[in-house]
């Protein structure tokens, strides 16, 4: 008989945007402004945190910020273990990488295995100033030594748990939530 699984909200709308606030704030506060800076999104719901997080920021410095997105597909170590064939989407980096301070967001921090291949991916491209982690939750777990610069919500999950992030651009709603196993 299969266990019930168990789903606790613990972020919506008002509280996503919130965090995504704070993170700009932040990220403009580090980096003595936006100059020279562009913001990368992870496929799927990174890259529309991305875009959220690309557009406070010009609100608050009045510039600019060039936005991309990536799949990092590819790049993944797993990508030959899997036994199914993988759904590659898109990457549209329409600017130059070189010399720029790269703010790369993503839903969730796990095992920093897909930030891993994010970072390949981008280095593939050129060599950025910096490049900095935006996460909207980190919910620990790691396999790789990987830190996020800038984090929505830390949230302690066992690791057989999911962490399940709606964006209204795709789900319709934002919320995030928790499913116990």
């Amino acid at each position: 008989m299969p266990r019930k699984q168990k789903s606790m909200v613990v972020m919506d709308t008002k509280t996503i945007q919130r965090a995504l606030v704070r993170i700009a704030h932040e990220i403009v506060e580090k980096n003595k402004g936006a100059e020279n800076m562009a913001v990368i999104g992870i496929q799927n719901r990174g890259a529309y945190l991305a875009e959220r997080v690309a557009k406070l920021i010009e609100e608050i410095e009045g510039v600019e910020i060039p936005l991309g997105l990536m799949d990092i597909t590819l790049y993944r170590d797993d990508v030959q273990t899997k036994l199914e064939q993988p759904v590659v989407q898109k990457t549209e980096i329409l600017f130059d990488v070189v010399d720029k301070v790269i703010i790369l967001v993503d839903d969730v921090l796990f095992t920093g295995r897909t930030v891993r291949a994010a970072l390949d991916q981008i280095i593939d491209f050129g060599r950025p100033r910096s490049i900095q982690f935006a996460v909207l939750i980190d919910r620990g777990h790691r396999e790789l030594p990987i830190r996020a610069d800038y984090v929505g919500k830390n949230i302690p999950t066992a690791k057989e748990d999911r962490v399940k992030v709606k964006i209204k651009e795709v789900d319709g709603e934002d919320s995030v939530s928790i499913i116990k196993q």
